[in-house]
């Protein structure tokens, strides 16, 4: 479109997606081309802010587990557990290792069954030129009930370990409410082998795709542990050879106001980032062992992962090793002594981390004598990732101006989608300043 000032004769192009199609939450993107050159991409999220951390000020040290997981209804075990890990730190308590191991069986579930969402209803859509799974159905049937028995075994375990699939109740800070007996977890195992096939084939139907040749060289940042693939804790490691524990990611990682949006922007050490599957993989890819480090060998991979496009096939791993870790784990169960370690509250910080379906997720809690909370603060992964999300976006504007307005906003719309960014996450905190006169 043409610039609209008289006697201007500047060549101008707005485009405006009003709703992003297949993204968690509510946004909008605003792109302006000046003179053959991209102005301006701004991820405009209109959704409202949500206070969190604001309403966790005066609550017991034992509420944010349960009150976290509403954050999102996509990813709440990255909430409750990133909030356990805090909070059991500022209490100085270590659960039990039984305990963890249930933990990250829990968070597998979360990982297979986000994935694969993300994977077949939100994501795959977009290479097959259609505007919706249900549409995917019609050409592919097969594969669109392949993911929903994939997202099946997922919520199996979700409601298995957590008493329900969504917003799961049985966690609690210190283990949980109730641990499974080893009989409970046998139809899992049962289904989890099945699955296996599944998510297998997941992958090589998602290598199978047609990827634009594209790179994204922020720095990358995932959790890293040498016992296995970090999930459910782990130190921070970066691209750039950083590494340090959660209680220095306040340090490094600083969230900005920025206008026109709820969402809060964060860079690492003053740099853009890039947290999430193509960070995880590369960071960590020595981890990824079995099926699931095969099936990244067969899908031509690498040893490290920068195009945002084939993201989907580094899910489409991480599902083959969240099932074959959770039918590791189920293997070697032991039902804990006691599901819960008491924990006496007492003055102190705690940071907790994991890493989220979508990345790195971080947590602080500051906690009074009486356990109440002084202050909390939240850092989710759409929120680290989205100043590398504007930035890939005028990249590729840039690259393919000479599409029309309709094919150019298209383009633009399957780039977020690449990221799967949660924009409820995002919108959870506002530096609110009220002036009264």
């Amino acid at each position: 479109m043409a610039g609209d000032d008289a006697g201007d004769d500047t060549e101008r192009r707005r485009l405006t997606v009003r709703a992003l199609a297949r993204v968690e939450g509510e946004g909008r993107l605003d792109v302006t081309v000046r003179d053959g050159a991209v102005e301006d991409a701004r991820l405009n999220i209109y959704e409202p802010p949500r206070f969190f951390e604001a309403f966790l000020r005066g609550r017991d040290f034992r509420e944010p587990p349960d009150i976290t997981s509403r954050i999102c209804g996509i990813c709440p075990v990255a909430y409750q557990v990133s909030a356990c890990n805090a909070l059991e730190q500022a209490c100085g308590v270590s659960v039990d290792p039984r305990v963890r191991a249930l933990r990250r069986l829990l968070y597998c579930g979360e990982w297979i069954a986000s994935h694969t969402l993300h994977i077949y209803f939100l994501h795959a859509p977009d290479f097959f030129g259609v505007a919706d799974s249900i549409e995917l159905a019609r050409r592919d049937r097969a594969a669109v009930e392949r993911g929903l028995a994939l997202k099946k075994a997922g919520n199996a375990i979700l409601e298995t370990i957590g008493g329900r699939p969504i917003h799961p109740v049985n966690v609690r800070v210190g283990g949980f409410y109730r641990a499974p007996t080893s009989a409970e977890l046998v139809p899992l195992a049962e289904t989890l082998r099945h699955a296996l096939d599944d998510a297998l084939d997941t992958v090589r139907w998602a290598a199978g795709f047609d990827f634009p040749d594209v790179r994204l060289d922020p720095v990358l940042m995932a959790l890293h542990d040498e016992s296995g693939y970090a999930i459910e804790d782990g130190v921070v490691r970066t691209s750039a050879g950083r590494r340090f524990p959660a209680s220095e990611f306040g340090t490094h990682v600083r969230e900005r106001q920025v206008p026109g949006t709820t969402a809060l922007h964060a860079r690492l050490d003053g740099e853009r980032v890039l947290t999430g599957p193509l960070a995880r993989y590369t960071l960590n890819r020595a981890q990824l062992d079995g099926a699931a480090g095969a099936a990244a060998v067969e899908a031509g991979l690498g040893d490290e992962c920068r195009n945002p496009y084939r993201s989907i096939v580094v899910r489409a791993v991480e599902v083959a090793y969240a099932v074959e870790e959770a039918l590791r784990l189920i293997a070697g169960y032991e039902q804990p002594d006691s599901a819960a370690l008491p924990i006496t509250a007492r003055a102190g910080t705690g940071h907790g981390v994991s890493e989220a379906p979508r990345g790195l997720l971080y947590h602080r809690y500051v906690l009074a004598a009486d356990g109440t909370i002084r202050s909390a603060d939240i850092v989710p992964p759409t929120a680290q990732n989205q100043d590398t999300i504007e930035a890939d976006l005028v990249d590729r504007i840039g690259e393919h101006l000479d599409l029309d307005d309709a094919s150019l906003t298209g383009l633009c719309e399957r780039v977020i989608r690449n990221h799967d960014p949660c924009i409820s996450c995002a919108t959870h905190f506002l530096d609110l300043r009220v002036t009264r006169r």
